[in-house]
């Protein structure tokens, strides 16, 4: 049975409720600051599944809208962007970057000593490393064909699927409690929240408004509108900019140069409508997974995953959080960079959600991460992945 797009709209909206009021009632998931689309959308995904498997009966949702909402979303998180708040950013993204480096090439270090561990073609390692994990489903899919086709691995497309699939979904679980055990652990405070309180900036200064929402939506869908078109435009050059990107930073942009024009936009209300866009995203990326074909389909993967969710965290800690200051920003940092590193960059913004809905603000994790996510990290990921080719071992 195939949902139309409206009652599939519905059906997101009745899940990403459910998760919410899960997450307000059971106090292991509040705690560990779980994304609310996580918990509802897996919640629903088991059922399903379970259903499927049972009865052979099938819900289908339809998904035209999540594109738009991805980029909604994005173009929401720079209309949110004050620029005076994120001065440090370029110093950030820089030291973001090369922590993440040498992360990739740990990533398949240990994918591949899982798949020798395990008997495997070490090409399985890599599968279950940074082509899928930090590459996603676009990256796995076309080293899949690759591998198909001179390794006549045949395969390894669905394995490729199956574990950027499983990826993410442990990457929107084990960034709440790492988070919250560094904020706990190190007595962590928003420094952003507490200059606004000092400057007499409050959340509580009113209520937001329909004007204000109006009014973020209308700069969001400029935002979306001119970033698929400079997409298009600029598609063909040597270096190609996501449309995500451009809705962004088109988005930065509006913010930033609109008081010029006097015009003056509600930040919380852009940052509410973005929110909104970001969770529907991910629910009903969640509600389309068959969790048993998952599981099934993994196999002997899920063991070298497990040590992957082992070594993200122990990074995560002891290098992303030491590395990017040790202070509230780096907290929230560290839960996009296992939500980056494991699933998408859509993962680490609902994480990095999540924590800053509890916790308070932090404009510089939310100017970084997708900025890294971009481009910057395809290109590390590609070339270390060549160099890990070429090696002999690898073509047996």
């Amino acid at each position: 049975m195939r949902l139309d797009s409206l009652t599939s709209l519905l059906a997101a909206l009745v899940v990403l409720l459910v998760g919410t009021l899960l997450n307000r009632r059971i106090g292991l998931l509040a705690r560990y600051n779980i994304p609310d689309p996580i918990t509802g959308g897996l919640l629903f995904a088991a059922l399903a599944s379970g259903v499927a498997t049972a009865s052979g009966f099938r819900l289908q949702i339809d998904q035209t809208i999540k594109p738009v909402l991805l980029l909604l979303f994005f173009a929401g998180v720079g209309m949110g962007a004050d620029l005076r708040q994120l001065k440090r950013g370029g110093k950030a993204l820089v030291i973001f970057l090369i922590i993440l480096f040498p992360y990739i090439l740990v990533q398949n270090a240990v994918g591949i000593a899982g798949s020798w561990g395990l008997d495997l073609h070490p090409i399985f390692g890599l599968v279950s490393g940074s082509i899928t994990l930090v590459g996603g489903h676009g990256t796995g899919a076309a080293y899949a064909e690759r591998f198909a086709d001179v390794n006549n691995l045949q395969s390894v497309m669905d394995l490729s699927m199956t574990v950027a699939t499983v990826g993410l979904i442990l990457g929107g679980i084990i960034a709440g409690p790492v988070a919250q055990y560094l904020i706990a652990h190190h007595h962590l405070r928003s420094e952003a929240a507490q200059e606004a309180v000092a400057e007499g900036d409050r959340v509580e200064r009113g209520a937001i408004t329909t004007v204000g929402v109006i009014g973020a939506l209308a700069g969001m869908l400029a935002a979306v509108l001119a970033g698929q078109w400079l997409a298009a435009r600029f598609s063909g050059g040597s270096i190609t900019i996501p449309a995500f990107l451009w809705c962004m930073l088109l988005g930065v942009a509006i913010r930033n140069l609109g008081p010029f024009l006097r015009l003056r936009f509600d930040d919380r209300a852009s940052d509410l409508t973005s929110g909104v866009c970001l969770s529907l995203f991910l629910v009903m990326t969640m509600m389309a997974l068959n969790l048993v074909e998952v599981v099934l389909a993994a196999g002997p993967l899920l063991l070298i995953l497990a040590l992957q969710v082992v070594f993200i965290a122990l990074y995560a800690v002891f290098v992303c959080f030491r590395f990017m200051g040790r202070d509230y920003e780096a907290a929230v940092t560290c839960s996009a960079f296992i939500g980056f590193c494991m699933g998408s960059t859509a993962t680490a913004m609902a994480n990095m959600q999540a924590i800053t809905a509890r916790y308070g603000p932090a404009p510089q994790s939310y100017l970084i991460v997708p900025l890294a996510g971009a481009f910057f990290v395809d290109l590390m990921n590609a070339f270390l992945l060549t160099l890990i080719l070429a090696l002999p071992f690898m073509g047996g």
